[in-house]
């Protein structure tokens, strides 16, 4: 559903965090009817509220009732962390009510090209990273660079500010992709792996929400697969318009994309190569970062930037907030914080990353996805693994059926109780590693929130103790 005058329309909202806020804000302000649903109780909405003029909205609080969808939203929008089965989308879905959400309202209304980032892992380093670069173009590929979406600020903030000639970056989740019916015009999907299958369902469900990236893109479009992974090169099939890949491999006769060669990172579009000098300046550890960088030039390339700016983007760029994070070193140890691993496999690829003996801290709550990848691996890499959280018991389980049993287990009940617990694990030379597998719903409000909060823990033992 494609509607740009929402002057005196009816629209509900659901969740009352960053995406939903955002929203609320843009349409209040365009004359639309807005009403905000939490299931939180108004004391628990304060700072939300705050946000809003009491003029702008109409808050419902406490539940989601029934009664909310008279007289008849002309549309319901949902933010990232509400479940499908929600009694109100049910409703919407089984009465002809149309479903939406920030991201799609943003891309019927943005004025400029769009690029969106999606994947299971990495997304965020790599749409930081394509941001940088486009940084280093702005006013040349591009009059201005808006960079957000499910990282940083909701773009919808600022679309009425966008011009035709700039260029809108978005990180995309699968929860963001799930209501699309518009593709960016530049589509990036790095990987699919099992991820958010409590709220997907099935690797099916998850993975058509991801290919809506491509599945309204023109043949005047471009997309960019990962082709070493079978998940995102499974969707070959859908590219439309022009197609770029990267990955590790060779890259076969006759198709563009970066690929390495002895070590040395090449972009081949059509009969062009160019050689992407970037290597020596990657300062990420880990051969998924690599990749990452790999993924942001064969992006940035079809967005029209240069190998210079390429260059300028990746050079000093040690990483975001929360993956591979050096919290400090101490006493001879050394403390990572990667509260972004929210999956098992975020985690496998920062065990990865390490050569030398590792303290691995994992848990919070599960999302009924496999971790016997992961505890084989443990096993096979890692000295101590601390567990807490609600996922521990099928942690403990998953580590117990593998054989031969090489690492020793702590099992702890909180986030805080399993930084304490690796502080007196610790040894010189050794890496704790903070990659919980995980959400942080059973503690935290989202991973930064329990990123900050270890770092805090960290410091806080570091700095009194001698």
């Amino acid at each position: 559903m494609k509607m740009i005058n929402w002057q005196n329309k009816r629209v509900i909202i659901i969740g009352a965090a960053r995406q939903g806020l955002a929203l609320a804000r843009y349409l209040a302000r365009h004359g639309a009817q807005v009403v905000i649903n939490d299931r939180r109780t108004p004391d628990q909405l304060q700072a939300e509220m705050k946000q809003l003029p009491s003029s702008a909205v109409e808050w419902i609080t406490g539940g989601h009732p029934l009664s909310i969808m008279e007289p008849r939203p002309d549309l319901l929008c949902i933010s990232g962390g509400i479940p499908l089965n929600n009694p109100l989308v049910e409703y919407a879905l089984q009465n002809g009510i149309p479903l939406s959400n920030d991201t799609q309202l943003f891309l019927d209304a943005v004025p400029c090209h769009t690029l969106g980032i999606t994947g299971s892992a990495g997304k965020t380093t790599t749409t930081t990273l394509v941001g940088r670069i486009a940084q280093a173009g702005a006013g040349r590929a591009a009059r201005r660079i808006w960079i957000g979406g499910n990282i940083g600020d909701p773009l919808i903030n600022y679309v009425d500010e966008m011009q035709p000639s700039d260029l809108a970056i978005l990180e995309i989740s699968s929860f963001q992709a799930e209501q699309m019916t518009t593709s960016p015009h530049i589509a990036a999907i790095l990987n699919i792996t099992p991820n958010h299958l409590d709220r997907h369902g099935t690797m099916a469900a998850y993975t058509a929400a991801k290919a809506r990236l491509l599945d309204f893109q023109t043949p005047g479009d471009t997309a960019i697969l990962g082709r070493d992974d079978p998940g995102a090169w499974s969707l070959v099939g859908k590219v439309r318009g022009k197609l770029f890949s990267f990955g590790f491999s060779p890259l076969p006769a006759g198709q563009d994309g970066a690929y390495l060669q002895a070590g040395q990172f090449f972009l081949r579009d059509g009969a062009q190569v160019s050689r992407l000098a970037v290597e020596e300046h990657v300062a990420l550890r880990g051969e998924h970062n690599r990749l990452n960088v790999l993924a942001a030039c064969a992006i940035t390339h079809a967005a029209g930037f240069s190998v210079d700016e390429m260059l300028a983007g990746i050079r000093g760029f040690a990483g975001v907030p929360h993956r591979l994070e050096l919290v400090c070193t101490w006493r001879g140890t050394h403390w990572y914080n990667d509260s972004i691993a929210t999956a098992p496999e975020r985690a496998m690829a920062a065990v990865r990353a390490f050569d030398g003996p590792i303290i691995l801290l994992l848990g919070g709550r599960d999302k009924n996805l496999p971790w016997e990848d992961l505890a084989r691996l443990a096993q096979e890499r890692v000295e101590h693994v601390v567990i807490f959280g609600e996922a521990a018991e099928k942690i403990h389980a998953a580590l117990a059926a593998q054989q031969p049993q090489k690492c020793s287990l702590t099992r702890v009940e909180t986030c805080q109780d399993a930084v304490r617990a690796a502080a007196r694990l610790a040894r010189p030379g050794f890496s704790i590693l903070f990659s919980p597998g995980g959400t942080s719903f059973d503690e935290f409000k989202d991973f930064e929130e329990r990123g900050e909060r270890y770092k805090q823990w960290v410091h806080e033992f570091t700095e009194t103790l001698p």
